[in-house]
């Protein structure tokens, strides 16, 4: 019985500090997810930007680039399924998370792309495998059609860059309105926003919510910039290469409402050495959503890479 009411009290006191206190049960949350994961912070300088990235592991380098509107973290949970055979490394781009925002840069995809190129220069990590979701997807597949000999496969999750994956009513209803749930105007649009991106809501604690939500208000005039350089002065993949020769895992999900499924086809018809794992119930973040099973079929990808090289 005394346990039970130790256990109690326990909860109590989380609970009410993560109601009064959400900075620091914030940070303190992404802190303990980051130890699960085996996942140190570290920053580099990139052409006049900061770069925050987290590492661990060791192996082969894997470098995972975050969508719009996204961080380093949300790669953090598939990373703990992954870092005991992978170097995981997993920066903040430039205008997003805890990486310096300049308000005069253009952040365009080839923008991107190039401080990737340096980013990766910069940490000396030769020849690398690459990941990226959403709009990181979009950015590593032009990274790799602009710098293939620095490729060894592609991790492509719901990515962007496709004119197909464009075609959506969210997306349609944005270039008609301006409105995107990926753009905050206020703290409680924080919650469409998960309702949209993700069918499987993984649980993230109140304070995190509140927080990420007032990071993104604080952002909303860069972000919007940035989000229409990104549909407007940012070409489709398929108008910049007719092939890309990197072996590719494309993944989607099966319920995704940012990003329509035929970008998937899309890329397999540019990607010619890509293969395709759908999973239904998922939305937009698999790496969120299903850590475990976006890292089993990573796993499989990679010892097939391996087998095929052998």
């Amino acid at each position: 019985m005394i346990a039970v009411y130790v256990l109690g009290g326990l909860i109590l006191a989380l609970a009410l500090f993560d109601r009064f206190f959400p900075v620091r049960a914030a940070h303190a949350a992404l802190r303990m997810e980051r130890w699960r994961a085996g996942l140190a912070v570290r920053s580099a300088n990139i052409a006049g930007f900061a770069m925050p990235y987290l590492e661990g592991g060791d192996g082969a380098p894997l470098v995972l680039v975050h969508g719009f509107g996204g961080d380093k973290d949300n790669f953090v949970r598939v990373s703990a399924f992954l870092r005991r055979r992978y170097r995981i490394v997993i920066p903040d781009l430039p205008g997003f998370g805890d990486a310096s925002r300049d308000p005069k840069a253009s952040y365009r995809i080839a923008d991107q792309v190039e401080r990737l190129d340096r980013f990766i220069a910069a940490l000396g990590l030769g020849r690398v495998h690459l990941g990226g979701n959403s709009m990181g997807g979009a950015i590593v597949a032009e990274y790799a059609g602009r710098h293939p000999d620095k490729v060894a496969s592609l991790w492509l999750l719901d990515a962007a860059g496709t004119a197909a994956a464009h075609d959506t009513p969210l997306v349609r209803d944005y270039l008609a309105t301006g409105r995107f749930p990926l753009l905050l105007k206020s703290e409680g649009d924080f919650s469409g926003l998960m309702r949209a991106t993700m069918s499987r809501r993984p649980f993230f604690p109140s304070s995190l919510k509140r927080i990420l939500g007032r990071r993104a208000v604080a952002d909303y005039e860069l972000h919007a910039r940035i989000l229409g350089e990104v549909a407007s002065d940012s070409p489709a993949l398929e108008a910049q290469f007719s092939r890309i020769e990197t072996p590719a895992l494309i993944v989607w999900g099966g319920e995704d409402r940012i990003l329509d499924r035929r970008g998937a086809a899309a890329l397999q018809a540019l990607l010619p050495h890509g293969r395709l794992v759908v999973m239904p119930g998922i939305g937009h973040l698999p790496m969120l959503e299903a850590p475990r099973r976006a890292a089993k079929d990573y796993l499989a990808f990679r010892r097939s890479l391996d087998r095929a090289s052998a």
